[in-house]
């Protein structure tokens, strides 16, 4: 068992050490900005609810410090999420002008995560599949 006199050695040695760790690499640990995190996990699935549907795709985007994720086109994504400022029912068009079958097949699309640092929960449900990409059509950030 170590004495108490080689424990204090062993901490003073330890703060020499680190004393004298090269002003280098402080500097490269050091942070210049802190932008609050947008990292979201987007996706579909087919069902009424986002809790119970049975999703078909899923990808990532993070918008910081550089767009980056599995979504197909995440700087757009971003520049879009950022132009609606997180309102992602914006980006819905109820009335887009195409015909679709009244067919019952219901499609949700939720969105979950933080954006500038508070979380987020968003879902929508269409109808079907066709209405869903009829009304995310101008939507880069919805539709991948």
């Amino acid at each position: 068992m170590p004495t108490p006199s080689r424990i204090l050695s062993a901490a003073v040695m330890a703060a020499g050490i680190l004393a004298t760790t090269h002003p280098a690499d402080a500097a490269t640990t050091q942070v210049t900005e802190v932008h609050a995190p947008t990292a979201l996990v987007l996706s579909v699935g087919s069902g009424e609810h986002a809790a119970t549907a049975t999703v078909r795709r899923a990808v990532t985007l993070t918008c910081g410090p550089r767009p980056t994720g599995t979504h197909p086109a995440p700087r757009a994504a971003c520049a879009e999420l950022s132009s609606v400022q997180g309102r992602f029912d914006a980006l819905v068009d109820e009335t887009p002008g195409v015909q679709c079958t009244m067919e019952w097949d219901p499609v949700v699309v939720s969105v979950t995560g933080v954006r500038e640092g508070k979380h987020v929960a968003w879902s929508a449900t269409f109808d079907n599949p066709c209405w869903k990409n009829a009304t995310l059509a101008d939507s880069v950030l919805l539709t991948f």
